[in-house]
């Protein structure tokens, strides 16, 4: 493929074009996956942060579905497919700023071709689908920032071009510096409101200044920078201080300095974050790393210092964390994100006098064409045989792709079960679902419970129901003499028998939904009852002021 630089506009409108096509296709035909369909609990439910995650992921929702006024995935994941095309064109822009217009065009390509920007933030709605804006504006702002302060002009390369005096061009454009320090503040503070991890924005850029710009302390810029930060993490600091700063301890017990070592944890972060950054981006984020600290890529250093401050530590603290706590890929791969500019600099110095478009690119969009086709096809028809069991209660297991296949098909199939039951006399219209885990209670809540109007409740701890601890309060909580269904399917089996044997007086199996795939029976749902609540379970209240052993007498 020839590239011409007066095409270089109109190949990516394509891009983006395509792009955005495909990724709104999957929107709409794929189901959510357990994540996705608990953060559209976060829209139904909006506060000023969430147990697991603070509000932005909520917010966006709400916003392209019209507060939920268009509920089907395609809205609920709109803002996805929006946000990443709006992604690429900026990162084009920071690879066109930063060096030409053909290096903003291999950002543009890398960014599309990786699984994490065109998956995980590009389809599915994720907090990463915000934070990966506010991140992608809040490091283009800081180059803009600092490329021309004091300090990091006299360490351009030579080649950086200089039309008037250093000192003249510092002194035009200090005010514009001044604005993009704040901009910054800014957009790295929605990236904290989007994802904790958006800290490492300041984290690198405190790092960067305080090895390469120290100046910038006596820059009172600098820290009303850092107020505006502070200012948009004001609802999650007040959501916390609300609910007992839960959401940090839960976090906080995730992630650790401390702990035994297990180095399989270890190979699955790496193996992880080699897949979801895409194989070839992966590799190449490798090598220009590398061949950025031999000074082997001709991009203005503080461009260089500023991407490697930000990413190197997001990289290294969540591979040491997984040495002794699970973690999983996507947790850094912001930090890739960046490095994909570095990696379109390097290109571009490789190729810089070919009009060819770079092979590792094209390979890279190969893996991850490849990547959906298999994987979309996985998911909807199970060609491959991921799991061998048969017996009725294991069926599916090993199957991880179930997780975004069979719900709309248990919805229709339990709204003609219920109505059998109904007319029988074995439960009623009012009869809510109860589980004892975020996933299912979301998955059920919007694929089962939605349509057919009935209410959903969490039944358990509040490191097992997350969010729904507090939707039990909006939904007016439990009531004695309730009776509610309870479905568990053969993938992540619950035995409401030994789990609510406390709570209700009688807990029985009354039938078995059979989920088919391509034909094939793929797994079981089984539908019990749980008749006559007897004992009130522990409220959002009581686990806020009760110790541990008084809220343990409950039996959740």
């Amino acid at each position: 493929m020839q590239i011409k630089e007066q095409n270089i506009n109109k190949i990516l409108t394509w891009l983006l074009v395509i792009s955005a096509i495909v990724r709104g296709f999957l929107a709409a035909w794929m189901e959510f996956g357990n994540d996705e369909v608990y953060y559209w609990a976060y829209a139904l439910y909006p506060d000023w942060s969430h147990f697991d995650h603070p509000p932005i992921v909520g917010w966006v929702i709400q916003f392209f579905s019209l507060n939920l006024l268009f509920d089907s995935e395609f809205f609920i994941r709109l803002a996805s497919v929006v946000l990443m095309t709006a992604n690429t064109c900026i990162i084009y822009r920071i690879g066109k700023d930063t060096k030409d217009a053909r290096t903003g065009l291999y950002a543009a390509l890398l960014y599309t071709a990786s699984i994490y920007a065109f998956v995980i933030t590009g389809i599915f709605i994720m907090p990463d689908t915000p934070l990966m804006l506010f991140w992608l504006l809040a490091f283009w702002m800081a180059v803009k920032c600092f490329h021309g302060s004091p300090r990091s002009a006299r360490n351009d390369f030579d080649t950086a071009p200089c039309v008037i005096a250093r000192s003249e061009a510092i002194q035009i454009e200090k005010p514009k510096e001044q604005m993009y320090l704040i901009l910054f503040g800014l957009f790295a503070g929605l990236a904290m409101l989007s994802k904790y991890s958006g800290i490492f924005l300041w984290v690198g850029l405190m790092l960067y200044i305080l090895i390469f710009n120290r100046m910038q302390l006596k820059n009172p810029y600098l820290y009303l920078s850092l107020l505006i930060s502070f200012i948009c993490c004001i609802p999650i600091l007040y959501w916390n201080f609300q609910n007992d700063f839960i959401s940090f301890r839960f976090h906080g017990e995730r992630v650790g300095l401390f702990g035994k070592p297990n180095f399989g944890m270890f190979g699955t972060e790496l193996a992880g974050e080699f897949l979801y950054n895409n194989p070839v981006n992966f590799i190449l984020a490798i090598i220009a790393i590398v061949a950025a600290f031999k000074k082997k890529i001709r991009v203005k250093k503080p461009v260089v210092r500023l991407m490697l401050c930000i990413a190197l530590p997001l990289i290294v603290v969540f591979l040491f964390f997984s040495l002794t706590h699970p973690t999983l890929p996507h947790w850094n791969s912001p930090a890739y994100v960046l490095a994909i500019l570095l990696s379109a600099s390097y290109l571009r110095e490789k190729h810089f006098h070919s009009e060819k478009l770079p092979k590792s690119i094209i390979a890279a969009l190969g893996v991850l064409l490849l990547t959906l086709v298999v994987g979309v096809a996985e998911i909807k028809t199970g060609f491959i045989p991921l799991d061998k069991h048969t017996e009725p209660e294991q069926l599916g297991r090993d199957d991880f792709t179930l997780d975004m296949y069979g719900w709309r098909q248990l919805g229709e199939k339990f709204a003609v079960f219920r109505e059998q039951q109904i007319a029988e006399g074995v439960m009623s219209e009012e009869d809510g679902i109860v589980a004892n885990q975020w996933f299912p209670l979301a998955n059920l809540d919007y694929y089962v419970a939605r349509p057919l109007g009935m209410r959903v409740m969490g039944l358990g701890w509040p490191e097992q129901l997350h969010k729904y601890l507090w939707i039990n309060d909006e939904r007016g909580g439990f009531h004695l003499g309730e009776n509610y269904w309870f479905l568990t399917d053969s993938r992540y089996l619950k035995d409401p028998q030994t789990t609510y044997q406390w709570y209700f007086k009688e807990i029985e199996l009354v039938g078995v939904i059979e989920i088919e795939r391509c034909g094939k029976h793929a797994k079981n749902f089984f539908v019990y009852i749980c008749k006559s609540l007897m004992d009130q379970p522990p409220t959002l209240q009581d686990f806020m002021t009760a110790s541990d052993e008084t809220a343990s007498t409950n039996h959740p």
